[in-house]
């Protein structure tokens, strides 16, 4: 997703509200939800309370913003533009994110503002006594904590206190959605935990925020994605809001430790009035020697496979693991397609394996473009070109003894001239970027890249109709 200057601020505000409420009877229906709603409606009005204090992590700023505006730095009053804040946050180079965002603006359109949710808990004491109240019949005592996690995207110059402002009504409305979710779920005194995601969604919707209850599967959300897509106004052919399409924050590390997508940290190359054809989402770099396995020789075929695996996973179609070798290999085995000895072997496999494997493991089917020879891949720019178009999907192509992975193409419909974007997974170092990009291990490659005498088999995985 590429983003504007003129929308450059995530603000980020995070923090944990206790949620209680006592039942006197779980089952009674209307009296219960009338129960939970004024608890609900507590904490809305907890929020919007003179108490509340909004920090900004990596800086001295403290805020008070239902007070007419109040902050700990003297500099930043009502009248400030949100974007002067950045010059107090420290970044992990130990520079302001105001310094960094000029210095890398190519890492990231959107700079995130992290916040953290407190309360005042002092305040001068008044005159009441406290009263006692006792209740002799049996009631439910629910606890949870909610943990709330509110986003909003603004522009530079907007005014700190309209952010404020907004994020104050965000965090009410994100109460408002856990209610509902709440409501909807809870079985007596049994009640799911609301949980918070984020999406990027096309637009004018943007960054969207969508409460689902833990421990329900994606499986048993359709309906209520269903709805969400129609309020949208979202194709109705490809997931956008499975937990695993999520909007990952660009200060946010991957915890695996895998690279994903590598190619947006390239430029596009030079060719006359050629159009740029890539694939769609997101993906892991898979490749040589990962996982502690040592397939360099032999396992290109199924790193390229493992990366498809990973696009279908990160784009929410499949919820199972990216297979491992010998899972592949037992899959190939099941079909009949191998005999029972190939597994913990180091065989090569292929294109037509790999379309084999990904019907078997992920339901996926795929087509193949058969080529005679590699010098007939400059002519293909059409038939890639319409899949990135509508699949989306990276592509595997195996020939002579090699096996690569294709991400894009740069095609010129006019002159007919083409540069293929290439993820190789013969590379053997690790996780290292600059060096992945600057060596070519992910770069764009002429016609003469293929080996012009060998045939090759190009595997185009379709995007299964599924939301």
């Amino acid at each position: 997703m590429v983003y504007s200057e003129e929308c450059a601020i995530i603000f980020r505000l995070k923090g944990i509200l206790e949620f209680a409420c006592q039942l006197d009877n779980p089952n009674a229906g209307s009296q219960s939800q009338s129960t939970i709603s004024k608890s609900f409606q507590g904490l809305r009005s907890k929020v919007s309370s003179k108490h509340i204090v909004f920090t900004v992590c990596n800086s001295p700023i403290l805020i008070w913003p239902n007070t007419g505006f109040r902050s700990s730095v003297e500099s930043l009053t009502e009248a400030s533009a949100c974007g002067d804040i950045l010059q107090y946050i420290e970044s992990d180079d130990g520079g302001s994110k105001k310094t960094l965002k000029k210095k890398d603006k190519k890492r990231s359109g959107h700079t995130v503002v992290n916040l953290k949710l407190l309360f005042e808990v002092t305040d001068p004491a008044g005159n009441e006594a406290p009263s006692l109240i006792r209740v002799d019949t049996q009631q439910h005592c629910v606890k949870m904590p909610l943990h709330l996690d509110c986003v909003l995207s603004v522009t530079t110059d907007e005014s700190l206190t309209s952010v404020c402002t907004g994020l104050v009504e965000t965090l009410r409305k994100q109460l408002a959605d856990m209610e509902e979710v709440v409501q909807r779920y809870r079985k007596g005194s049994s009640f799911l935990v609301p949980q918070p995601f984020h999406f990027q969604l096309p637009e004018p919707a943007g960054l969207t925020t969508v409460i689902y209850p833990a421990g329900v599967p994606d499986s048993q959300l359709q309906a209520i994605r269903e709805d969400l897509h129609r309020k949208f106004e979202l194709p109705s052919d490809r997931p956008y809001l499975r937990r695993a399409n999520a909007y990952h924050f660009p200060d946010a590390a991957y915890k695996d430790g895998y690279l994903r997508n590598p190619h947006i940290h390239l430029n596009p190359p030079n060719i006359e009035d050629a159009k740029l054809y890539l694939v769609q989402g997101v993906y892991i770099y898979h490749h040589y020697m990962q996982d502690r396995v040592d397939d360099d020789g032999w396992g290109c075929a199924y790193r390229s496979l493992q990366t498809i695996c990973s696009w279908f996973q990160q784009q929410g179609y499949v919820e199972t693991a990216v297979p491992t070798h010998t899972q592949i290999q037992q899959a190939l085995v099941d079909v009949g397609d191998k005999e029972p000895r190939f597994v913990g072997s180091r065989q090569w496999i292929g294109s037509i394996e790999v379309q084999v494997v990904l019907n078997q493991l992920l339901g996926v089917t795929s087509k193949i473009l058969f080529v005679s020879q590699g010098s007939e891949l400059a002519t293909k720019g059409r038939e890639l070109a319409n899949h990135f178009q509508t699949e989306g999907t990276p592509v595997m192509i195996g020939g002579g003894v090699l096996a690569h992975t294709i991400l894009g193409v740069a095609w010129s419909e006019n002159s007919g001239q083409i540069r293929f974007l290439i993820l190789d997974p013969h590379y053997t170092g690790g996780e290292d970027l600059q060096t992945i990009t600057d060596k070519g291990w992910c770069g764009w490659k002429g016609p003469e890249f293929w080996d012009q005498n060998a045939y090759y088999n190009l595997c185009l995985p379709q995007r299964p109709k599924t939301i």
